[in-house]
Parts: structure tokens; sequence; C-alpha cells
């Protein structure tokens, strides 16, 4: 990172542990092929199979029933569009609907093509009798939920979803992405049939990621790429062992800092209390369901998301307006509307996302620049909210 800046959008991306530059470093200098059989083949194996029982060791799953990928956004894909085999006593493929929630990140939203949503309430918590509703309509169905959103934080309650989906026949994926590092689960006590993960994420390298499965019955229908027959048939084409090694090791950081998240808790919380001393009118989504520790995403009437994000970058903060997949623009959040926020809300958010290197110092770092935005924003700034209230009244 550039001398003087400060980096607070880890749901972006969290910075690279130094365990796993190490790892994909010596992971780049064996030349085995996984597949083949001799030493140096059996060599790069065994880095790929230590990884995959790390990150089956990070979800409480078992190692048979991880399968690499190049990302969240593959994986959501293959999940999506191939279907699932072995769960529920059917296979999923063809069989079922697609139901996705309305806050899901757009790659799975994209997957789901033209898949039924699923409402969420005003703190984007999944509406459990609409989902109920929605499935007796549809049947059985392949559903896809965040286990904690990328834009809120929020976390669903995933444990209680699950039963409505199997109560129904029906399969459940989840996107597990934001979790690592940031609260604990397992795969037995979330109920999924399968889940998937970015190295990124939790402080891995880009461009690999993984699908676990919640037993060795379930499979996707069909393999993600069709090739040599690699991640026991799952997903074709010679693995990247160096992005695999860092993901592992990655995996391994995350939880020896386990304790860490009591801290960025706190830090956030702090973050937010000095925020709303700072500007009372501010607004914190999902602020009254349960969240990441990480995670803040504010919007304070009188001040536009834009002009804010100027305004940090210029001041070495980096910050985000919500979803980094939509760089390079700042637009209206589509988790924000499917939560009912009001126009300002979704015209003003900006999302600040903390991990175990953040300093309170950063933080502080961050509120000066809000500071000296609420000092020039218009005087007496009235939301859209008490606007629609004023005119109701008159």
């Amino acid at each position: 990172m550039a001398a003087g800046r400060t980096y607070l959008d880890w749901n972006a991306t969290a910075p690279l542990f130094p365990e796993a530059r190490e790892a994909v470093l010596r992971a780049l200098d064996t030349i085995g092929n996984p597949s083949s059989i001799h030493a140096e083949g059996r060599a790069a194996r065994a880095i790929v199979e230590d990884a995959r029982a790390s990150i089956a060791a990070l979800v409480g799953g078992e190692t048979e029933n991880v399968v690499f990928t190049s990302g969240a956004t593959e994986a959501a894909n293959a999940l999506l569009k191939q279907g699932l085999t072995g769960c529920c006593g059917k296979n999923m493929a063809l069989a079922m609907p697609v139901l996705v929630g309305a806050t899901e990140h757009v790659a799975v939203l994209a997957a789901a093509g033209d898949g039924r949503r699923a409402r969420v309430d005003s703190d984007g918590i999944m509406d459990l009798d609409g989902l109920k509703s929605q499935l007796k309509e549809t049947g059985p169905a392949l559903v896809a939920l965040q286990l904690a959103n990328n834009e809120t934080g929020v976390i669903q309650p995933i444990r209680a979803i699950a039963d409505i989906v199997h109560a129904e026949g029906g399969a459940l994926v989840v996107d597990a992405v934001q979790a690592p590092g940031r609260i604990s689960f397992e795969m037995a006590s979330l109920g999924a049939d399968a889940l998937f993960l970015s190295a990124h994420k939790f402080g891995g390298p880009k461009g690999v990621g993984a699908i676990v499965f919640g037993d060795s019955r379930t499979r996707l229908a069909s393999a993600a790429i069709s090739g040599g027959g690699q991640e026991r048939g799952q997903r074709g084409g010679t693995e990247n062992i160096g992005g695999i090694a860092g993901m592992g090791a990655a995996a391994k950081a995350v939880l020896a800092k386990h304790e860490a998240v009591r801290k960025i808790g706190e830090l956030r919380d702090g973050f937010e209390n000095h925020l709303n001393r700072i500007a009372p009118d501010a607004r914190i989504a999902g602020q009254h369901a349960p969240r990441l520790p990480n995670t803040s995403l504010f919007a304070i009437p009188g001040i536009a998301a834009e002009k804010a994000l100027i305004a940090f970058d210029l001041a070495g903060v980096a910050v985000s307006s919500g979803s980094a997949c939509s760089s390079g623009k700042v637009k209206a959040s589509h988790v924000l509307r499917a939560m009912d926020a009001p126009d300002w809300v979704l015209a003003g958010a900006i999302r600040l996302s903390i991990g175990h290197t953040t300093t309170e110092a950063e933080l502080e770092k961050a509120l000066g620049v809000i500071s000296r935005l609420v000092a020039k924003r218009p005087l007496n700034p009235i939301s859209a909210e008490k606007s629609a209230q004023n005119s109701s009244a008159a």
C-alpha cells in the first residue's frame, strides 16, 4: 500500500496475509503437474491437498467435499446453472426452480437469471414467512442466500432458512464469501447443501475460490468445466496450485486470528458511535439486525456518495460506495433498494469495512474526513423522509 494511505475497504478485498504470499511463491517454484504420478507431480498434488484440508477446516467441512474454482463468481455460476445432485434424494439440475434473495451479490443475481427473488425487511433480513409462501407456490427450489451481505454486513438466519427450504424438499446454497475471519460458522450448523468462498476476501490471492458441499453425496449435476477430470470430475483443468496454496495458507491464518474478531467489532462500534455524534441524522444500514463486526454502511443527509468518495480518496482513505463489483461507477445499491431505503440514503451510502490490522488512528482519520464533509454541507439538511412527513402534515 502507498505510504500514508489508509485502507478501509476489506469487504472488497482483504490485504494478502504474509503467510499466503510465501505459500504462493513456494508453490510457483514447484514444477510438477498435480495429475502426474512422478515425484514432482506428487509434490504438487500434496500442495493442493494440504490446502483442501485447510479450507475444509475453515468451514467445518470434510476435505473430500472441497472443490477449487477460479473464485466465487465461477462457484455461483456452477452451483446455480449446473444444479446439484445427491441431496434431497433427487437430481436438481433441471427439476427445481431457482430462488435467490433480493439483496444477494450481483454475481449470484446474474447466475440466477430469471430466478425468483425472495424479499427482505427494512434491515435486510429475509422475510421468512414470505419465503415459506414462495416455496409453497414454487415447490422444491434451489435457494441461494448470503450468510452475510457484502454491502451492509447483515447476517441472515441461515439455519432457520435451511429448515424451511428442506421442509419443502429443496436445497440451499450459501454465499459465505464475507464470513471467514469475521464470524465463526460451520457447515453442519448452517444446514447448507453447499457453500462457496473467495480467497481474496480473507487474505488469500485473487482468482481462486472453492465450493464446499455439505456431504459426500452432494455434487454438481454436471462438471463446472469439462476437461481431464480434475477436482474429482467437478472442474476440469490443471489446478492453479499457486492460488490454491495461498488460499489454504490464508485459511490457516484466519483460524489463528479468531480472537481478533472481538477487537474488530469494538473498533467498528466505536466508529459508529463517533459518527452518530458528528452527524446525529446519519443512517446506518441494517443497524438493528445482526451484522458482521467489521462493516458499516452509512449515509448522511446532504452528502452525496460521489463527493464523499473523492474527499476520502484525496485524504488518503480507501472506502467504497457499496459493492466493489461496480467499480468506477457510483450508482444506487440494489441492496438498499430491496431494503426500501429512502432516496437520500441511496444517493449517499458509503461503506467502510475493516480488518485485523485496522487501528483506531485510521478510523479517526476517516472520521476527520466525515467531520469536514458535515461542516461543509448545507445548513439543516432535510432528508427525503422528513420532507415527505412535512408535506403530509401540510
